[in-house]
């Protein structure tokens, strides 16, 4: 019971900062969202590269089981399928690492990422990884996000 209070918990405050971010989105002007990716850039270069790739290439057989179990780091780009996920779910998997969410002893190397970059750092890139999309796919992330 204790476990699934903190993770609606975790939750709302992920939902909470997702709609923050969207106002701020909404009224930024484009050299504000300039900078912000360009700060996304620079910290997804210090935190994601290494497992995501420099070019969000994801690493090698990202959709099968490595030898310890867990999947590898998937892609970015738009060979992944991060694009195919609502901004909510990609703000919490960020904050909080995807066990976290999955709960059920589910592992992953996945970290969460809120005590780090915090919330602002985390919307900074996903901003990032989101402007290198076609736009097929930012268009479908974007309907998906309900924006």
């Amino acid at each position: 019971m204790k476990k699934a209070a903190v993770f609606l918990l975790a939750i709302a405050v992920a939902v909470a900062g997702v709609w923050i971010w969207r106002g701020a989105g909404s009224n930024a002007t484009a050299a504000q969202l300039a900078e912000r990716i360009t700060l996304g850039g620079m910290l997804y270069a210090e935190n994601c590269a290494s497992c995501h790739g420099v070019n969000l290439e994801g690493q090698p057989n990202w959709k099968s089981p490595g030898p310890n179990g867990r999947l590898p780091a998937p892609p970015h780009d738009a060979s992944g399928h991060t694009w195919h996920h609502s901004d909510e779910q990609l703000f919490a998997i960020t904050k909080f690492g995807t066990a976290a969410l999955v709960g059920n002893g589910y592992e992953s190397d996945m970290i969460g990422f809120g005590d780090h970059i915090g919330d602002d750092g985390i919307r900074a890139v996903l901003d990032y990884i989101k402007s290198t999309w076609p736009a097929p796919e930012a268009a479908r992330q974007r309907k998906v996000s309900g924006l």
